[in-house]
């Protein structure tokens, strides 16, 4: 009998430790869908989205609450820290006040047991609650008591669609501060009693217990008189608080790209919050004008973090479309890639700051922009077309650094949405013939402001010569601002870098700035497309940008580059560019490396030219400044010191007295029939340093008559090639040939 008593032993035993070793506790809550959470910097929480399961159920976080870890132990399971899972009398105890009242009144359920209760989620029988036992004690060998307590607090029930003590915290406290006593020991009994909080139900039932509470927690010496006193008067918790909405748009793509997680952000709630406030203030104005609108962001160079986020402001009026993030989206980028291609071609030694660029019309093979305000200065420095944002120069400037090369750069820099191939924009990409995104934007600018400070290292950033990101820099400082004040004389101004664009259109006005500190971007139109005649990007987003940096820290300016940064070199005082042979006057420019590779100036040159003598007329050579006609047309009128070569005393080289400014040279051109069936015309246009010489048209071997003062001509050619020559009054003589469609 012994004997057999002996085998049933060894079997149960036996029995047990295969249940012990079979009841692993596996892989906790895997597959409970968390809330997307998203906080600032400092923890404060921006916003959050509901669980896929519709529960408000936090990630787990790394800590608890000092005061709700001991009310909760005090409450739930006083041996917490001294069992190894179970708690045998507890569960000896819970089986007697059962058997007494003939049903479920205690459990016996310590945390670790009720942990793995939680992510079992079966049904509460005698045959779950063993193997909970089992995996309770094999729970405690791989986690620590600290770990279970966090597992708990974050799976708990407290009320409602309410998981987890973070959770609860921002629903029931409104904020993530200092709990009290009352708060700990309220969530500490909530959540073994979910059901009580109705907050318009059973409230005195739960008051009563959290005031139990709070005095054994007195008892023990956790909590002083005073503090006792004030804690037992403490109101309940009340309504739940909606969970905050700031940076929402942010948050949205934060649940998109991080579903499920907890982000730690770089925005500053404190600034976040202004900006909202200024960007929602100039919301209402800007509607007025039929601009529904606005997105913003700034990014603090030196952490490399986007520190305030507003996707698209007017959050608080109901309105279509206001849920789209304008600050992701791809929108026309007007002239905000103006400063990138001027540093980039004085970083590759394309053009020199000073160099002169034309400013006069031009036909680039059927493409003919204008300036915005429709004038022309002839020729401009490369870095005052940059500031004045002219159009025909930054064309002229693509055209000579290359499309395929700026967009491929573009790529490098972290524009995301330059999906064609390269050579499918044209030289329109530098006036917005591309869509950006304002995050794209505002990075890019951050990037070469870090890499001039040395702020972060961007290894693969295309822009890193100091001397042509610090002459990109004081080009667009030099921009006025959007009142017009001539801010440069205001002590109290900041220095910023900035630039702004619009959109063909009016559909689309930007604005960004740097200092070395900050980098801050502004959009401003509507998110279906529509355009507002008022809209531009210096009296429209430029006003909005200056008051988001009013709203940052005091700034500075950057630092000149050392010596070391670049090469000194020899420049022409007339034309920007490197000195030649017949450049007349020079002066000493720190330049950037590649710049030993840029073009000698081409306007300074011996010309020959005829001089009365006792003789008579005798040719004789002269160093001379000159532009070629077009520009020339243009550019003296604005330069009074600017003297041209006369007609009568030059000799030879046509080039110098007169150009055809169009068609080009190997021009195609389609000339569409009209209404009538005919034939469309073509304007032929020269210009000539004498408006009031005349000129004498050909087409082909037919003379076509002749032209004064202004120097335009029509003609129908038919299609095929032919041959358009110009004869002046002084036998100077030009020719295109072109092919008419």
């Amino acid at each position: 009998m012994k004997q057999k008593v002996k085998y049933s032993l060894v079997i149960v035993a036996g029995a047990i430790l295969l249940l012990w070793l079979f009841c692993l506790p596996g892989d906790l809550f895997s597959g409970v869908p968390y809330s997307t959470v998203v906080t600032d910097r400092k923890g404060e929480l921006l916003g959050a989205r509901v669980a896929d399961d519709g529960q408000w159920r936090f990630p787990p976080s790394d800590t608890l609450p000092d005061k709700f870890v001991k009310a909760l132990i005090e409450f739930e399971d006083r041996s917490f820290y001294y069992h190894p899972g179970v708690n045998v009398q507890s569960l000896a105890r819970a089986a007697v006040q059962n058997f007494r009242n003939g049903r479920v009144v205690s459990g016996g359920s310590t945390i670790t047991m009720q942990v793995i209760r939680l992510s079992r989620r079966e049904s509460r029988t005698i045959w779950q609650k063993i193997i909970e036992i089992f995996m309770a004690t094999r729970l405690e060998l791989t986690y620590s008591k600290d770990e279970i307590l966090r597992l708990y607090a974050s799976h708990a029930p407290f009320g409602g669609n309410v998981v987890g003590i973070d959770a609860a915290r921002w629903r029931y406290q409104g904020n993530s501060a200092d709990i009290s006593w009352a708060e700990a020991a309220t969530f500490a009994v909530l959540q073994n009693a979910p059901s009580l909080i109705h907050l318009d139900r059973n409230r005195d039932a739960l008051l009563a217990k959290r005031n139990r509470l709070l005095t054994r927690l007195h008892d023990k010496g956790e909590i002083g008189d005073e503090e006792y006193s004030l804690s037992i008067e403490e109101p309940l918790i009340g309504t739940p608080y909606p969970m905050p909405q700031y940076a929402p748009h942010y948050v949205e793509w934060c649940n998109k790209n991080h579903h499920g997680e907890s982000t730690v952000t770089g925005i500053d709630i404190a600034l976040q919050r202004r900006v909202e406030d200024l960007t929602d203030m100039w919301s209402e104005e800007l509607h007025l004008s039929g601009i529904r609108d606005l997105s913003a962001v700034i990014i603090d160079v030196k952490r490399g973090e986007v520190i305030a986020y507003c996707g698209n402001s007017g959050m608080s009026h109901e309105r279509e479309g206001m849920w789209v993030d304008i600050a992701r989206s791809p929108r026309s980028s007007g002239s905000i890639l103006k400063p990138l291609l001027y540093a980039a071609a004085l970083q590759d030694g394309t053009i020199l700051p000073k160099a002169l660029l034309p400013d006069a019309p031009m036909d680039f093979g059927g493409f003919a922009p204008r300036n915005f305000d429709g004038s022309y200065t002839g020729a401009v420095a490369a870095d005052e077309a940059l500031s004045l944002s002219l159009n025909i120069p930054s064309v002229q400037l693509l055209k000579d650094y290359g499309v395929m090369r700026f967009a491929e750069r573009l790529k490098q820099m972290g524009f995301t949405t330059l999906k064609r191939r390269a050579d499918k924009y044209g030289l329109s990409l530098i006036l917005g013939g591309a869509e950006v995104t304002l995050v794209d934007a505002v990075s890019c600018y951050a990037k070469m402001v870090a890499c001039y400070t040395d702020t972060l290292a961007y290894k693969d950033f295309p822009l890193r010569d100091k001397v042509a990101l610090y002459n990109a820099f004081v080009a667009m400082q030099n921009v006025n601002r959007p009142d017009q004040m001539d801010w440069r004389r205001v002590q109290s101004a900041r220095k910023i870098a900035w630039k702004t664009g619009t959109s063909y259109g009016s559909r689309d006005a930007w604005a960004i700035g740097v200092t070395p500190e900050y980098a801050v971007g502004v959009w401003v139109g509507n998110a279906d497309g529509s355009g507002a005649p008022s809209i531009t990007g210096a009296s429209t987003a430029g006003p909005i940008m200056f008051d988001l940096f009013n709203a940052l820290p005091n700034t500075t300016w950057f630092d000149s580059p050392k010596q070391t940064d670049g090469v000194t070199m020899q420049v022409c005082k007339h034309s920007g560019y490197l000195a030649g042979m017949n450049c007349a006057e020079c002066e000493s420019m720190l330049l950037p490396g590649s710049s030993v590779k840029a073009p000698v100036c081409p306007y300074c040159k011996e010309v020959p030219v005829k001089q009365n003598s006792d003789n008579g007329l005798v040719k004789e050579f002269q160093k001379r400044f000159v532009l070629p006609p077009v520009m020339e047309q243009y550019y003296k009128i604005n330069h009074h010191d600017y003297v041209p070569i006369a007609v009568g005393e030059s000799l030879g080289n046509s080039e110098r007295i007169m150009s055809i400014m169009y068609p080009q040279e190997g021009s195609v051109i389609m000339l569409p029939k009209q209404m009538d069936g005919s034939r469309g015309a073509l304007v032929c246009k020269v210009a000539h340093t004498d408006n009031s010489t005349e000129i004498f048209w050909h087409l082909d071997a037919n003379y076509l008559g002749s032209t004064t003062s202004i120097h335009e001509m029509k003609m129908t050619p038919s299609p095929g090639y032919h041959k358009i020559t110009i004869v002046d009054s002084w036998g100077n003589q030009q020719s295109v040939s072109i092919i008419v469609k």
